[in-house]
C-alpha cells in the first residue's frame, strides 16, 4: 500500500517527464507501476526511488514503468484500409512520394501494420516504385529497443491481419522456444529497415520535423493520456507538420477539439487538413 503523498509524488514526477495525467481515479494503476519500478530497480523503497527521479536519475526506468504500450497489429483497422484504398492509391496516381509519421510507435505493430499495408498497396495496384518513408517515435526508449528488433510473440488462434495481408510476405516465423501452439514472429529485414525509429516527447517544446513534412500523421490512443489543455497543443504542433490536403488518423475515443475549423472529416476518427490555423 503506498501513501497518497507518494501517489501524489509520483503523478507530478509522471508529468513532469511525460506529460501524462494521472487523475485520482489511477490510484490502483500508479500502485501497479510503482511496484513495477521496485522490481526493474531491485530497490523496495519507494521514498528513495522517487527521490532519486527528483534528483534526475532513473529517468528512462521511470518513463518505462509509468507509460502504457498497450497495441497490436492493425489495431483500429479501418484506418489501414483508408490509408491503402486512399491514401497511398491517390499517392500512385498522383505519380508522388508519401512520408509518413507514427507519433507513438510503442513496441512496434503499428509502424510495421502502416509498413506492411503500403506494401500490399503496391502489390495490388502494380505501383513497385512508390517512394516512401516512416518515422515513428516514442517516449520509451526500452519499447523503441523491442520494436526495433521487431520480434512478437504469436498464438496461431490470434486473427489481427486484415484479409488483404499475407503475412508470410512480411514475417519469418519459428517455433516459440517454450510455448506449446504458440510460435514467434520476426519482421523481415528489408521492411524493418523501411522505418526509422526515434526518442520523442510529444510534450517537446519543438518538434524535429519541418512544417508541412508529413503526408500522413498517425496520432492514435496517446492522446487520452494528457488532459485537454495538452492535448489541443499536441495536436496544433503535429498538425504544423502536415500538409495542406494530409490526413491525421486519431484514436476512436479522441477529438481533434480546436482544430475542427481546419480539417475536414473523411471517416471515422479520420481527418483531412484543409488550411492551415494561424
Amino acid at each position: 500500500m503506498y501513501t497518497p503523498r507518494q501517489l501524489d509524488r509520483t503523478r507530478q514526477l509522471a508529468y513532469t517527464h511525460t506529460g501524462i495525467t494521472l487523475s485520482a481515479n489511477k490510484d490502483v494503476m500508479i500502485a501497479n507501476r510503482l511496484d513495477k519500478l521496485k522490481r526493474s530497480l531491485n530497490h523496495d523503497d519507494v521514498d528513495a526511488i522517487l527521490t532519486s527521479i527528483e534528483r534526475g536519475e532513473n529517468i528512462e526506468i521511470f518513463v518505462s514503468a509509468l507509460t502504457t504500450n498497450k497495441t497490436n497489429f492493425f489495431r483500429e483497422s479501418f484506418h489501414f484500409d483508408d490509408l491503402k484504398e486512399r491514401v497511398v492509391k491517390q499517392s500512385i496516381t498522383n505519380g508522388e512520394g508519401l512520408k509518413i509519421y507514427c507519433s507513438a510507435a510503442s513496441t512496434g505493430e503499428e509502424p510495421y501494420s502502416i509498413l506492411m499495408t503500403i506494401e500490399s498497396a503496391k502489390e495490388e495496384y502494380d505501383a513497385p516504385m512508390l517512394n516512401y518513408s516512416l518515422i515513428a517515435t516514442d517516449i520509451d526508449n526500452e519499447v523503441l529497443n523491442h520494436a526495433a528488433h521487431g520480434i512478437y510473440e504469436w498464438s496461431k488462434s490470434e486473427d489481427d491481419f486484415p484479409h488483404w495481408i499475407r503475412p508470410s510476405n512480411y514475417f519469418k516465423r519459428k517455433q516459440h522456444p517454450s510455448r506449446d501452439g504458440d510460435y514467434l514472429i520476426k519482421i523481415k529485414e528489408p521492411l524493418r529497415r523501411k522505418v526509422v525509429f526515434d526518442t520523442m516527447n510529444l510534450m517537446s517544446q519543438t518538434y524535429p520535423f519541418k512544417a508541412a513534412e508529413f503526408d500522413v500523421v498517425f496520432c492514435r490512443n496517446v492522446l487520452i493520456y494528457f488532459n485537454t489543455l495538452d492535448q489541443n497543443t499536441i495536436l496544433k504542433k503535429l498538425f504544423r507538420t502536415l500538409k495542406i490536403g494530409g490526413t491525421l488518423y486519431i484514436g476512436h475515443s479522441e477529438s481533434v477539439l480546436d482544430l475542427i475549423p481546419f480539417v475536414e472529416r473523411y471517416g471515422q476518427n479520420i481527418f483531412i487538413k484543409t488550411k492551415e490555423f494561424s
